[in-house]
């Protein structure tokens, strides 16, 4: 009979400074009462030659004890404490794999509760541990790191940041500063070097984050006690992918959500879908918890259950304490899963289950209380921390330490093949279940064992599935026997098992539907030219799976968005024909017609964008701003990827267009670009212009744009505003005098002067007729309101060089406003009346006076050589004298507005020509419907 019992590895002897660790042990063992759980702040590294020892109270620090292999080195070597550098309190211990070395892990980083991260390495012939370098795992300079772990090539921790002024006035946020980030981490020579981080959960509680394999567990700390209303379930997240789980210690999962790729989670949204459910649910409480590695996560539970979820979200239970074992939750408990071997420490007991069937294997008596850890080399085989040494179980035959005593012989394996046979084991099964079967169902409140069960004779069922099983695996009898009575149980079973498997196997569907959408893609965007199938095909790709072409299209095309906030891209001029090309099939028309930046499109209401995780979700139209074109319609190439990059990351779109400017004048790709070697022919696509020519690339990029027709109702625009910012920036971006006119008309309809005075001041200085086209409109809508009188300096410093102080007056006269508006904005409190040429300082009519400045710049300009008009504007009789009034009475341009503001403008232009006519008598100005015309003196 094979028997398990406990071995000694080692007394800390071999260990740098063995006795202190003792020392420290006992000290934790004597004063359990009132340090409780010390253990938990000792870390076993996994190759077990390293042990850390967390100090908190009342000094804090980090101790550490190191075996090397070469034992007479350890008296020779000067000890150092890790994490002593800075005084502040150490969070937890990171350990990495270290590819270049055999034997262990060499590699680990302090994480400290400000955010720093220490890396050290521990080089034997060197020494021991030497620091590697520091870095900053948070931002923010006040956060605060609760909890930190390692997950796969990703370091994750739950950060607090300080609550803003606005949030400190609700109470209710107190308990939701915390949030979820990420980094990703890469094991060099000698350094760590730490990719950029990512916030994968916003206001969410403070949690304790375990990684198990690709998995992440979001655990309720069982500190807070404010937060015990959210103890009712807990999170399981992928940082790969960006999935989260909500599942609870009674259900298992609960609700998948898959974050964006675009936008970082909340923790409210993701809640709301299962807050109704949640309300009803009472799951027992987390007393332990442990990660099996591959994956799934141990639970203690206040029930008595050890339960496995597993990573599915299946939530499987293995074990059932006693009732007694668990008083309360301040027990010291570890626990651990050994390949097929459950190792769960209750106090002072070891307890061995078979996590197959949970049969408890064996149950040891401790001395003292034990810390499970896993050793790398031993993955099969349970390990224990203990006061006096490691501790390591072993099969045994006959007594206890067995009748060879060569340890080479000895084998660390929890097989049950030796030790009990697999029929015995599911005998024992049977009764066990048995009994739970009918107590549960008994109105007696005397208690059935299983050796009540197979002396009493009152049930037959368990004692006859008990021979059944018994002679199962020793007669072909016994298979045939139990085969027909199970048969229509093991066919529902199979059937329920296919139905989990491919659950399960839903992820593994996505992974490979990420990899052959990458290829494709790839291998389309890669190809010397596209003929009408392969277009067709493309946007068939792009239509089925807008989440996963979006990711081929950054991987083919090899987008990089750089740290000025401009994109790069690295493939061959060949790649960039193929997007840019302008071609689209005669017989294949798309449902989405260029706006040109325009309100003539006549789109439909945006639908909002696929979820990245909805990956077989057909859409059956595509609108404006969804990603996939519709299943009818066949987009050329570059209004394809502008679709997706506006539904996925829009403020990539004007980068994407500068970015594709650039090397469609790099690699002189010109107005025919993809028609050289055509062998199909192509005409109104929606490439080209009516007549035949390439459009412009802004065109077609902001062919992805929804912006709405004339006369539509912008309540179904929810978008509108920041649609027609990116139309802003793409006619921008691009250049063009006549985009840049137009996005100078969008902006002063928006009434955004900061930005039109900016664009101004940018553009003007490209050429002198756009100059002049941008001065005359900003000075038309100057002389219809006063919104740009703060600005006026900015505008009269871009007047171009040939505009004449004639060519400005008639500009102004021609757009000032009509009779209507005028009369409108007469008040009669004013004390001017609207027929006077100085208007009411509460108006918005244009004066002389901020034409000033203009016209006095402007007439010195033109003087400059003989300096005839230098002092125009110092004479008396500058401004005009206030032409006379008429009789008294009602003015007549109050009864009759249009002759009042004809005469009006006629009183102002003859003025201002009589004062040009005394400072140049070479000319002649005459006043014809409203302008001013120079004519030379006959004389």
């Amino acid at each position: 009979m094979m028997q398990r019992m406990l071995e000694q590895v080692t007394d800390f002897v071999d260990f740098t400074r063995g006795t202190d660790l003792n020392e420290y042990l006992r000290q934790t063992y004597s004063n359990n009462r009132s340090c409780k759980n010390n253990l938990s702040d000792v870390r076993v590294s996994p190759d077990g030659r390293h042990i850390h020892v967390i100090l908190r109270k009342p000094k804090v620090g980090l101790m550490t004890f190191d075996k090397y292999q070469r034992p007479q080195q350890i008296q020779s070597q000067k000890h150092l404490d890790l994490g002593m550098t800075r005084a502040v309190p150490i969070v937890d211990i990171v350990y990495f794999d270290d590819k270049n070395r055999d034997g262990g892990v060499a590699l680990l980083a302090v994480i400290f509760e400000n955010g720093k991260a220490e890396f050290w390495k521990f080089l034997e012939l060197k020494g021991g541990w030497h620091p590697l370098h520091t870095a900053d795992l948070c931002n923010s300079p006040r956060a605060k790191v609760i909890s930190v772990s390692a997950s796969q090539n990703y370091i994750v921790w739950c950060e607090e940041r300080p609550p803003s002024e606005s949030s400190l006035l609700v109470n209710e946020t107190h308990n939701f500063r915390y949030c979820i980030c990420k980094r990703t981490y890469e094991v060099e020579e000698m350094a760590v070097s730490l990719g950029g981080m990512k916030i994968a959960l916003h206001n969410n509680p403070r949690y304790n984050v375990i990684s198990s394999g690709e998995n992440v567990y979001l655990l309720p700390d069982l500190k807070d006690k404010s937060t015990m209303s959210l103890s009712k379930f807990f999170l399981m997240w992928s940082p790969r992918y960006d999935t989260f789980r909500v599942s609870s210690t009674c259900k298992g999962n609960l609700l998948r959500k898959d974050s964006p790729y675009t936008k970082e989670s909340d923790f409210r949204r993701l809640i709301t879908d299962c807050t109704g459910y949640l309300s009803a649910l009472s799951p027992p409480d987390i007393y332990g918890y442990s990660p099996t590695g591959s994956g799934g996560l141990l639970l203690l539970l206040s029930t008595g259950w050890v339960s496995l979820l597993q990573k599915d979200g299946v939530l499987r239970q293995i074990y059932k304490l006693a009732d007694n074992c668990l008083a309360s939750s301040s027990a010291h408990n570890s626990l651990n899963v050994y390949q097929d071997t459950l190792a769960l420490t209750i106090g002072r007991t070891l307890y061995l289950i078979d996590t197959t069937c949970g049969v408890e294997l064996e149950k040891i008596a401790l001395k003292r209380e034990g810390l499970l850890y896993v050793n790398r080399t031993e993955r099969q085989a349970p390990h224990l921390l203990l006061e006096t040494g490691l501790y390591v179980v072993m099969l045994r035959d006959g007594d206890p330490w067995g009748h060879d005593s060569d340890p080479k012989q000895k084998t660390p394996s929890l097989g049950t093949g030796e030790s009990i046979s697999p029929a015995a084991l599911l005998v024992e099964a049977v009764f066990e279940e048995a009994c739970k079967y009918y107590q549960q169902r008994s109105l007696s409140s005397t208690r059935l064992t299983v050796e009540k069960l197979k002396r009493g004779g009152m049930f037959q069922a368990p004692i006859t599935l008990a021979n059944i099983v018994g002679d199962y695996l020793q007669s072909r009898r016994g298979q045939e026997k139990l085969l027909g009575s199970l048969e229509a149980e093991l066919k529902g079973l199979v059937s329920l098992e296919e139905v989990k498997g491919g659950l399960v196997k839903e992820r593994e569907v996505e992974d490979v539907c990420e990899s052959l959408v990458q290829q494709e893609v790839g291998r389309l965007l890669l190809s010397s030219e596209l003929d009408r199938d392969s277009l067709l095909y493309l946007n068939s790709i792009f239509s089925l799976f807008p989440g996963q072409a979006w990711r081929a299209t950054q991987s083919a095309l090899q987008l990089r968005c750089n740290g000025e906030g401009s994109l790069s891209s690295k493939v061959p001029p060949e790649v960039w024909k193929t997007v840019l090309s302008p071609v689209q099939a005669p017989t294949v028309t798309a449902n989405l017609p260029y706006t040109n930046g325009n309100s003539q499109s006549k789109h439909k209401p945006p639908k909002p964008c696929p979820s990245t995780g909805s990956s077989f979700k057909l859409s059956p139209s595509l609108s404006s701003n969804s990603c996939p074109p519709a299943a009818n319609s066949a987009l050329p190439v570059f209004e394809l990827l502008c679709h997706s990059v506006f539904c996925f990351q829009p403020s990539w779109l004007p980068r994407f267009l500068e970015l594709a400017q650039q090397q469609q004048t790099s690699a002189g790709l010109g107005m025919g670009l993809g028609l050289g070697g055509s062998t199909w022919s192509y005409s109104g696509g929606r490439g080209f212009a009516e007549n035949g020519e390439s459009l412009p690339l802004y065109k077609r990029a902001l062919s992805a744009l929804p912006l709405p027709g004339p006369g539509s109702d912008l309540k179904q625009y929810p978008d509108y505003e920041q649609n027609q910012d990116l139309e802003v920036d793409l006619l921008l971006v691009s250049g063009r005098p006549n985009a840049v006119l137009q996005a100078l008309r969008i902006l002063m309809g928006r009434r955004q002067w900061e930005r039109v005075t900016q664009v101004a001041q940018r553009f003007c200085r490209q050429s002198p007729l756009l100059n002049k086209e941008i001065f005359t409109t900003l000075l038309c809508e100057v002389a219809q309101h006063r919104d740009l009188d703060p600005y006026l300096d900015l505008l009269w410093a871009l007047c171009p060089e040939d505009l004449t102080v004639t060519a400005i007056l008639n500009i102004v006269l021609k757009n000032i406003p009509s009779s209507s508006s005028l009369s409108t904005s007469f008040s009669p409190s004013s004390n001017i009346p609207p027929s006077s040429p100085f208007a009411d300082p509460q108006s918005s009519q244009l004066t002389f006076g901020l034409l000033k400045p203009l016209l006095s710049k402007v007439l010195q300009r033109e003087t400059r050589p003989n300096q005839r008009y230098a002092d125009i504007l110092q004479s008396p009789s500058f401004p005009p004298p206030t032409p006379p009034r008429q009789a008294k009475g009602l003015p007549r341009s109050t009864t009759e507005p249009s002759i009042g503001l004809d005469q009006q403008h006629n009183d102002i232009i003859s003025n201002m020509a009589a004062i040009l006519d005394q400072h140049d008598p070479s000319k002649h100005r005459t006043v014809h419907g409203g302008r001013v015309t120079s004519t030379p003196n006959p004389d």
